[in-house]
């Protein structure tokens, strides 16, 4: 796969992961966390912010994987 095109895949998927992961995880919050202290909000929010860079590195690696050669 051509270097441009991994990276054009690469950068939707990780558009895509960020929207996705945002979304599922402010609903988590809304709906379990309502009535929670302030504290368990910063603590959830300050780890599921964190999270998000787990997949996003693997999608970055394979990204940056070299061309093999023919």
């Amino acid at each position: 796969m051509p270097v441009r095109l991994r990276k054009l895949i690469g950068t939707l998927l990780i558009l895509v992961l960020v929207i996705a992961y945002a979304l599922i995880a402010t609903t988590f919050a809304s709906l379990l966390l309502g009535t929670s202290p302030w504290w368990v909000h910063l603590m959830y929010f300050f780890l599921t912010g964190l999270l998000w860079i787990l997949p996003a590195m693997l999608i970055i690696r394979w990204m940056e994987k070299p061309v093999k050669p023919r």
